[in-house]
């Protein structure tokens, strides 16, 4: 059965994730995946998803999705790709884009691609038109001259968050693209955050704005 964690199946040394095989009468919830219930769940879910078929937590995660939507510039295979839809899943995001290369290396998002909705583009007009159509006002995030610190502006709730590739930030075609373009502020000697960083910064900004307490 494939972990969701790491290779061997542990977070920690000694310490196995998740639950062992399930103890007493099988439940008749249609929800229960037979193979977890009888060999363990070692997945990377929370608590409340223990034992769930895979559909079955997307069907639950998708009566409650945020209406944003993330994407990234994929121009060069950007390994925080992954951390981007780990962190669009942790806060709910309604689905994740990816602009311009389709494959990506999905190790860092540690297996939550499979509970994210996941779209390609390949090339910003692709995306613009996708926005246009669901009317998603595009909001850059990067350090520009011009940008508005985030600190200081109302994200919209229903909005699509564009992160540029890691090192160039966003292409030209994309700060063209978006109707908003906020910074992110800082502190040291770095000329930017990671982009993977960035994208978590610029969610729970939308999450604070917008969202109510997570479930129990």
């Amino acid at each position: 059965m494939r972990d969701e964690t790491s290779p061997d199946g542990h977070t920690g040394p000694g310490e196995p994730v998740g639950v062992g095989p399930w103890q007493g009468p099988w439940p008749e919830d249609p929800r229960y995946d037979p193979e977890l219930l009888a060999h363990g769940d070692r997945r990377n879910v929370v608590d409340r998803y223990r034992y769930w078929r895979v559909e079955a937590v997307v069907a639950d995660l998708d009566r409650r999705r945020h209406p944003f939507h993330v994407a990234i510039e994929n121009w060069a295979h950007d390994l925080n790709i992954g951390t981007v839809v780990r962190t669009a899943n942790a806060f709910l995001a309604e689905e994740v884009h990816v602009v311009g290369r389709r494959r990506w290396n999905r190790r860092g998002a540690m297996v939550t691609d499979r509970y994210q909705h996941l779209r390609h583009h390949a090339t910003v007009d692709d995306l613009l038109s996708f926005c246009r159509g669901r009317d998603l006002p595009v909001v850059g995030v990067d350090n520009l001259p011009g940008s508005v610190p985030l600190e200081t502006v109302a994200l919209p709730r229903r909005c699509l968050l564009l992160f540029g590739q890691e090192g160039p930030g966003l292409s030209p075609a994309a700060r063209e693209a978006a109707a908003l373009v906020v910074s992110i502020a800082q502190y040291g000697s770095t000329r930017s955050l990671n982009a993977g960083v960035a994208a978590g910064i610029a969610m729970h900004a939308w999450v604070r704005a917008h969202a109510g307490p997570p479930p129990g």
